[in-house]
């Protein structure tokens, strides 16, 4: 197939939207499939190749379409909507359009079927609730007002009733859209993915030293990151390895300061934004790796990378106890499940896995099992499986 997928944002991008986008497209060429990926350039200069930056070797079956996006953010959205346009009045040229942007499928979909490609929307979670809570999300963004929130609502539903197929990352984000929208057909339930080792390592990374908690990703407050640290303050023989973040980033200087107000910046460091392979390489050397999420109304619709990425490194994992977590894991057998937002119980979380050598091997092993099938490679084939249902109607 020759697949068009359409993602508004810079390119290569840091965040888990980028690399799962990357991974996707990625995964889909791998296949044998021919992937045009349209985003906006690159702001860093000079400009990063993405195969380079997600630690990828270079497929001539993935290409970079790179739309001329200047302006304010609202120029920037216009004109990529405009350019979205143009690639569907050249429609004959693809089998099918995916995208996980809902402003970009709505706008697809206002063209009559037989003048564009089938539709494929991908789901991380639903708009108007996204939009609300905005504010508690992301650092110096504003919620929106109720008549906003209506034209998403009018968006979601729109989408979920005409996409031609439709992916959702969790059965609680299904269960959700099916109450609200109704039923619909061309529909499945993927999770994120990660990379698949053979046999990965099971040993603890820290034979020598102390030993380590590691959080990877970024550092916005519903992240959690700051009830890690407030849990490392209580287990004193732990250290504490954050891995991500950028130099005046307000999220990094926030969690800087409660560490020297905790008295625990001897045994907490920060790496700073690091290639993709050696956040792995970080994630292996430690004892035990966090996804503190805060239980946020967002967060209902949570796949975190973290988790998958994690638990195919080889190293037990405490994670809050959120809905859509409980899909791929299991307390005590795959992991250990802590309140969200309860430093003390995560606490007593860090202080048992370094005390229970065998459960922690045990829940490692198990997880390993588990995500093995949830590779990219294994999600780009449910993927096609959806594509030509698509395509092939009937």
């Amino acid at each position: 197939m020759n697949i068009l997928y359409l993602s508004d944002i810079r390119f290569p991008l840091e965040r888990a939207n980028g690399i799962q986008t990357m991974e996707t497209c990625y995964a889909l060429a791998e296949r044998g499939h021919h992937v045009q990926l349209v985003v906006r350039p690159d702001t860093y200069l000079p400009r990063r190749d993405p195969f380079e930056f997600y630690g990828l070797a270079p497929t001539s079956r993935l290409v970079f379409d790179y739309a001329p996006v200047i302006g304010s953010p609202i120029v920037r959205r216009v004109v990529y909507l405009a350019y979205v346009i143009a690639h569907l009045l050249n429609s004959r040229q693809w089998s099918m359009i995916f995208t996980r942007d809902l402003g970009v499928a709505a706008t697809a979909l206002k063209f009559p079927s037989r003048l564009r490609p089938p539709i494929v929307y991908e789901s991380h979670g639903y708009a108007p609730v996204f939009a609300e809570t905005l504010a508690e999300l992301v650092p110096g963004k504003e919620s929106v007002g109720s008549r906003k929130l209506r034209r998403l609502e009018k968006r979601e539903r729109h989408v979920w009733q005409c996409a031609d197929g439709y992916v959702a990352t969790t059965q609680v984000l299904v269960d959700e859209l099916t109450t609200r929208f109704g039923i619909r057909e061309r529909l499945v339930t993927l999770g994120n993915a990660t990379h698949i080792e053979s046999v990965p390592s099971l040993e603890a990374g820290t034979m020598s030293g102390p030993p380590v908690a590691v959080y990877a990703g970024h550092f916005y407050q519903w992240k959690g990151v700051d009830v890690f640290i407030k849990a490392l303050a209580q287990v004193p023989e732990l250290h504490g390895l954050l891995v991500g973040g950028h130099p005046g980033d307000r999220d990094e200087a926030r969690l800087q300061s409660l560490v020297y107000t905790l008295g625990i910046d001897d045994r907490v460091t920060f790496t700073g934004l690091v290639p993709r392979a050696e956040v792995d390489r970080l994630v292996r050397s430690a004892t035990v790796c966090v996804v503190p999420t805060v239980d946020t109304p967002s967060a209902r619709y949570t796949s975190p990378l973290k988790l998958f990425e994690y638990m195919a490194c080889g190293r037990p994992v405490i994670i809050s106890d959120l809905p859509p977590v409980r899909e791929v894991v299991e307390d005590e057998q795959t992991a250990l499940l802590v309140p969200p937002s309860d430093a003390g119980k995560l606490a007593e979380a860090l202080r048992r896995l370094l005390g229970d050598k065998v459960l922690a091997t045990r829940m490692t092993r198990r997880a390993s099992e588990v995500v093995s099938k949830y590779s990219w490679a294994q999600r780009a084939e449910s993927l096609e499986r959806l594509f030509q249902a698509v395509v092939n109607p009937g």
